[in-house]
C-alpha cells in the first residue's frame, strides 16, 4: 500500500452543506502564507542551488577524491534546495485557488500535478531533513569512524532513492480523478486532504513518524554527546547546536502542527457525537496548518546559511568580490578549512 492514498471527496464542501461552514478565513490566511513562501522560496532556494554549484567544496558537483569526504552534508542540502525549488513553482496555482474563493480554473491535470508536487515536496523534505540529522550525528559523535560511510557516492544513492520512494508512493495522485463540481464551483480535491478514514490515519503515521523520530533521536544523541564532553572546540559545538535548533524549528513550525491537526481531524471528524461547530473548527485547523507547511521552502535556506560553511564562504565571495583584500582573505580561510582536517570540524 502506498504511503498516501488519494483523496476521495472534499469534506470542506460537504461540511458547508451540513453545517454552513465559512472558508474565507482559512483561505485568506493560507494565501498570505503561501504567497510569502512563494517569493522567499524561489529567491532563497534558487540562490542556494546556484551557490552550491559555485562552491568548490560542494561534492554534489565536484566528485574528485579530495572533496568526497566533505560532500555528504552538502549533497543532502543541495537536493533539499532542489526539492523546495520544484515545489514553489506550483504555489501560484494554490494562491489563485484561494483568490477565486475556492474555484479551480486550471482543469484536471494541473490539479493532480499540484497535489502531487505538494506532497512529494513535504515528505521528501521530511526525509531529507532526517538524513541531514543522521549525517550530523555521524559527523559529531562518530567523526573518524564514519568517514568511510559519509561519502559523496552514498549520499547521491540515498538522495535519489528517497526521491524515488516518495514519488512512487505519491504516484496514485497522478492517475486518480481529483476535481469535482459543487454548486457550479470546480473544486481541486487534493489541495487539502480532508479524508477521514482509518487508512488515512495509518498513511499519516507511516509517512511522518519515522523521519520525525529519526531526527529527534539523532539530535538528542548529539546534544548528549556534546554535554558529555566532545572533542569539538566550543565554537564548533555552538555551530552544531545551531544546526540542530534550525532543523527542529522547521519541524515544529512547518510539519508538526499539520500532522497533529490531521490526526485530530481524522479521529474526530466522523465521530457520531461531533457538533457542526467542532467539525468546522477541525476543517479550519486542517487548512491553516496545511498552509504552514508551505513555509518550509522559505525556512530551509537557513540550514544552508548557518549549517554549511562553504556555502557561507561562497556567498561572502559573491558579495565582496569588488574588495580584493576581503575576497582573498575569505578564499584563504576556506582553503585552510578544507585542508585542515577530515574530521567533523570541516563540516560546520
Amino acid at each position: 500500500m502506498p504511503f498516501f492514498s488519494p483523496l476521495l471527496k472534499c469534506a470542506a464542501y460537504s461540511d458547508s452543506a451540513y453545517c454552513g461552514a465559512h472558508k474565507w478565513l482559512s483561505e485568506e490566511k493560507g494565501m498570505e502564507r503561501e504567497r510569502l513562501s512563494h517569493h522567499n522560496g524561489i529567491l532563497d532556494n534558487g540562490a542556494a542551488v546556484l551557490l552550491f554549484n559555485q562552491s568548490s567544496g560542494c561534492a554534489a558537483v565536484d566528485m574528485t577524491a579530495e572533496n568526497t569526504l566533505f560532500g555528504c552534508f552538502y549533497i543532502l542540502v543541495f537536493f533539499l534546495a532542489l526539492n523546495d525549488l520544484s515545489y514553489v513553482i506550483i504555489l501560484p496555482l494554490r494562491a489563485t485557488y484561494h483568490l477565486t474563493g475556492g474555484h479551480w480554473p486550471f482543469g484536471e491535470v494541473p490539479c493532480r500535478l499540484a497535489g502531487f508536487l505538494f506532497y512529494v515536496n513535504m515528505y521528501a523534505s521530511l526525509y531529507f531533513l532526517a538524513c541531514v540529522a543522521g549525517d550530523r550525528y555521524l559527523a559529531v559523535v562518530h567523526a573518524v569512524r564514519s568517514l568511510k560511510v559519509r561519502r559523496a557516492r552514498y549520499a547521491h544513492i540515498i538522495s535519489f532513492s528517497l526521491w524515488a520512494l516518495v514519488i512512487v508512493s505519491m504516484a496514485p495522485l497522478l492517475v486518480t480523478h481529483q476535481t469535482s463540481t459543487v454548486d457550479g464551483v470546480t473544486v481541486c480535491l487534493q489541495l487539502y486532504r480532508e479524508k477521514a478514514s482509518r487508512n488515512a490515519l495509518i498513511s499519516l503515521a507511516v509517512a511522518f513518524t519515522p523521519p520525525f523520530l529519526t531526527t529527534l533521536s539523532c539530535y538528542l544523541l548529539i546534544i548528549y554527546s556534546l554535554h558529555r564532553g566532545s572533542r569539538l572546540e566550543p565554537a564548533l559545538k555552538l555551530k552544531a547546536l545551531r544546526t540542530i535548533g534550525l532543523v527542529m524549528l522547521i519541524y515544529v513550525v512547518c510539519f508538526l502542527p499539520y500532522h497533529a491537526s490531521r490526526a485530530t481531524f481524522i479521529l474526530g471528524y466522523n465521530h457520531p457525537g461531533i457538533s457542526c461547530q467542532t467539525r468546522r473548527g477541525l476543517s479550519l485547523a486542517n487548512r491553516l496548518t496545511s498552509s504552514l507547511t508551505c513555509l518550509n521552502g522559505a525556512m530551509d535556506p537557513l540550514i544552508y546559511l548557518f549549517g554549511a560553511e562553504k556555502f557561507r564562504g561562497t556567498l561572502m565571495r559573491l558579495f565582496c568580490k569588488d574588495k580584493a583584500g576581503m575576497s582573498a582573505a575569505t578564499s584563504g580561510e576556506l582553503k585552510g578549512t578544507h585542508e585542515s582536517s577530515v574530521s567533523a570540524k570541516s563540516e560546520f
